[in-house]
This record gives C-alpha cells, sequence and structure tokens, in this order.
C-alpha cells in the first residue's frame, strides 16, 4: 500500500481496509510533515480517560473521552466544536443507544497533537473523495477497554454493528496483557468478510459504515495479578444532517 489514491481506490471497492502500522505512520507524517510514531501528547492522554457511566448491562470496563469537529467547506481544516452529547438510535445502538451521552471532553493537550491534526486531515482526503462531499460532522472516542478479575473486557458490547455515520477511522492505540480482541467485518447480509486483529500502535481499519457492519471479539486478561486494557481511536465521519 502507497498512497493515499491507492487507499480511495481500495476502499470505494472493499469497503473495509486494514492499514498497518508502518503505512499508516508513513501517511500520517507525510500529512503532518513530521514524524508521527512516537508523538507522547497524543499517546499519553490514553491514561487519563474517565469511566462510561452510560453501559446498559452494567459494565465497569469502558472508559473514555469524547470531541466534536467540524468541516465546513473543501480545503478547510477540522474545527473543534463547543462540547455536546454523543447520540445513537436504537436501531443503530440496541444496547446504549436512545439517550444523549455526556462524555468526558478530550483533553485539550490532545487538541493540539500533530497526530491528530493528521488523521483528521487524512480521513477528511480519503472520505471527502468516496463521498463527493465536503462537509462532515466528525466524532472522536477514546476508547480504554479493560479486562481484570477473570472478566472479559467488550470493546463492542452491542455486538456487531454499524455506527449510523458514513465511515468510520479506527487507530490501534496499545494492547497490555490481553488476548483476542480481533476486529471483524460482515457484509449487509451478515456474512462473514474479514476478521483481523490489530496489534500494533498505528495499525488502522477504514470502514464504509454504509456497506458493512463491524465489531471486536471480547478481551481476556492473561496475566491475573497485571492490568489488563485495549486502548483504540475512533473516529466517525458523517454529512451533516440538513438544516430545517
Amino acid at each position: 500500500m502507497t498512497g493515499i489514491d491507492t487507499i480511495i481506490e481500495r476502499l470505494g471497492r472493499e469497503d473495509f481496509l486494514f492499514i498497518p502500522a508502518a503505512d499508516m505512520t508513513a501517511l500520517l507524517s507525510a500529512i503532518a510533515g513530521s514524524p508521527v510514531g512516537a508523538d507522547p501528547i497524543f499517546l499519553d492522554s490514553w491514561n487519563h480517560l474517565e469511566r462510561d457511566e452510560y453501559m446498559a448491562d452494567g459494565g465497569k470496563y469502558r472508559k473514555r473521552r469524547h470531541a466534536t469537529y467540524a468541516i465546513h467547506a473543501a480545503g478547510e481544516p477540522a474545527r473543534l466544536m463547543p462540547h455536546q452529547p454523543h447520540y445513537q438510535t436504537v436501531d443503530y445502538n440496541p444496547l446504549n443507544g436512545g439517550v444523549a451521552r455526556y462524555f468526558a471532553p478530550i483533553l485539550g493537550d490532545l487538541h493540539r497533537s500533530i497526530t491528530l491534526a493528521a488523521l483528521l486531515e487524512f480521513g477528511n482526503r480519503v472520505f471527502s473523495a468516496l463521498g463527493v462531499n465536503h462537509q462532515w460532522h466528525i466524532e472522536l472516542h477514546q476508547f480504554r477497554i479493560e479486562a481484570r478479575d477473570g472478566k472479559l473486557g467488550k470493546p463492542t458490547p452491542e455486538g456487531v454493528h454499524r455506527d449510523g455515520v458514513d465511515f468510520v477511522i479506527v487507530v490501534m492505540i496499545k494492547r497490555v496483557n490481553i488476548d483476542s480482541g480481533a476486529t471483524t467485518i460482515y457484509d449487509l447480509e451478515n456474512r462473514l468478510v474479514g476478521e483481523f486483529m490489530l496489534h500494533q500502535t498505528f495499525d488502522a481499519v477504514l470502514v464504509n459504515d454504509r456497506k458493512v457492519y463491524h465489531g471486536v471479539t471480547p478481551i481476556e486478561q492473561l496475566e491475573a495479578d497485571l492490568e489488563a486494557y485495549r486502548d483504540v481511536l475512533v473516529i466517525t465521519f458523517k454529512k451533516p444532517d440538513p438544516g430545517p
């Protein structure tokens, strides 16, 4: 995989695409004009997430932060918007949908990260070319899924699903002392069409949310006396709803 044009062509044809960490860091570094692989501001922010208090299954295994960005015209960078709730209908999230969920906001240092800026610009270039659209409602979700005390951690407790957006980027940040956590992709007829593991920091998957479902298998703690978790960044791109 060599460049954004190749990614656009393959994602348009295949509806999902795994990008290995080496390729992803090279692409992001080219966009940023600076190496992004060891950005401490970006990577350390996952150590400061807060517990998700909206888990309808009663689970205490998920920590997160959330932010919303917008792109209003071609050529514009993504702009941070005032903090707002995350909302999904029960059609897309039967477990936790149907309520406005006010998650802790992403911390200011992360918004100043060159890595995050490069990720947002990367998504804008790829998805704008595919969707012939230059306006985006963008949501960022930092996740830490924990496995402890013999209990599984569930990266997608709602099961295999769509997010109700146009496109999704999932970026692996860190895996610590866990087994499983495989990404699965299903077509609209619920046939398994892809399964792979995000292992390395900056391994990534791009998903056309209109064309495929995605999920992640539960994670299991390996060493019982050591902390165990899976950190990822999820970025969704959606064409803004038309105004009144």
